[in-house]
Parts: structure tokens; C-alpha cells; sequence
């Protein structure tokens, strides 16, 4: 008895720790609102690597939906055998092993976790500060930088997307959804300061 209590209690303890998403992922107010350490996580990222808030919202709802440990489905052989991942993607930014290291490296963040929603957006950022100095994309056009961002550098400059239409509409989705998320923040962008 005591020890299925305990299993319960251990249960419980677990799932609290584990971060659960924003309710409403459609407005950034009410994001940062709930969760009232992104936004001093997103502000940081854009000090450091000069990419606006609302662009590594748009990237990191689109990846993940805000879910700290998001990873690609898990394919089936014959219908009910789990069969390997097909990506390493990972966490909020699903950034890929490799990437991740390279980020780490680079960016001088060795501890830094897929899981943390700071680190994923310090990620996002590099990311995408990347793809302006190597590319010229401007920070602000979300559109370019996720294309860059599911692409990479080399398929981005490649123009692989061309032949994904489906990619190309998902990368107009993120680029409204920055221009939506970057207009709400200026309605409570005061608020947020006022909160730091």
C-alpha cells in the first residue's frame, strides 16, 4: 500500500516538473502573460543576436507548438512495430543533433538544453543571425529565415524549397504569425517591461 502511494506521489512529482505549454499559443501577450519568464528568455536572444521576439515565437510555435519535448512521430512497421525516428530533432527548436553541437560550440553555450525554452530561443536566434550574415536575409523576414531554418544554409542557397510548395506555404504561415505576434507585442510590451 504504502509503496503504490508513493509510486503515485513520485508520478505526480514528475509530470508537474515537466513544462506544459502556453493555453493559448495564438496571442503573445497571453503567452508571456503565463509564462513570465519567456519573455526576458526572448528579449535576451534578440539583445544578443539582434533577432526580434515575434520571429523566434513564429519559428518555435511552428517546430514545436511550444512543447519542450517535442520530437518527430516514430514511424510503424506493419501498422503497430515502433520502427527509428527519421530526424534527430528535438525539444522547442527541434534542432537536430548536429546543429545543436554546432550551436553550442559557436555560441559558447555547452550546458545548454533543447528542453530549456531560454536556450531554444538563444538557438533560434544564432539560428537565424546566422543565415543574415551568411545570407543577407533580413532578421525580420521570417518567411526567408525559416525556409533557411528547415532547409539550411547550403538547401536554402541550393533554392531546395522550390520544389516543396507545402514548405513554402508553411514558411508564409510563420512570417503572418510574426507580423500577428509583433503587433500584439506592442500592445503589452510596457506591461512586460513593467514585469522585469
Amino acid at each position: 500500500m504504502k509503496s503504490s502511494i508513493f509510486f503515485v506521489a513520485s508520478l505526480a512529482l514528475l509530470s508537474a516538473c515537466t513544462t506544459i505549454p502556453p493555453k493559448n499559443t495564438e496571442n503573445i501577450c497571453q503567452i508571456f502573460r503565463e509564462k513570465d519568464d519567456w519573455y526576458q528568455a526572448t528579449l535576451s536572444s534578440a539583445q544578443r543576436w539582434g533577432v526580434p521576439i515575434a520571429v523566434q515565437m513564429a519559428i518555435i510555435h511552428q517546430e514545436s507548438r511550444f512543447v519542450a519535448d517535442a520530437e518527430p512521430p516514430r514511424p510503424t512497421i506493419l501498422g503497430f512495430i515502433p520502427w527509428f525516428r527519421s530526424s534527430s530533432a528535438y525539444g522547442y527548436p527541434q534542432a537536430k543533433d548536429e546543429t545543436w553541437a554546432d550551436y553550442q560550440r559557436s555560441a559558447g553555450n555547452g550546458w545548454a538544453s533543447r528542453e530549456d525554452f531560454a536556450d531554444s530561443c538563444d538557438f533560434v536566434a544564432w539560428y537565424c543571425a546566422n543565415s543574415n550574415r551568411k545570407l543577407g536575409i533580413p532578421t525580420s523576414d521570417a518567411n526567408k529565415l525559416y525556409l533557411t531554418y528547415h532547409e539550411g544554409l547550403g538547401g536554402f542557397q541550393r533554392n531546395s524549397y522550390w520544389s516543396k510548395q507545402w514548405l513554402i506555404n508553411v514558411a508564409q504561415k510563420v512570417q503572418q504569425r510574426a507580423l500577428r505576434y509583433d503587433a500584439q507585442l506592442a500592445s503589452c510590451r510596457q506591461e512586460l517591461e513593467g514585469k522585469n
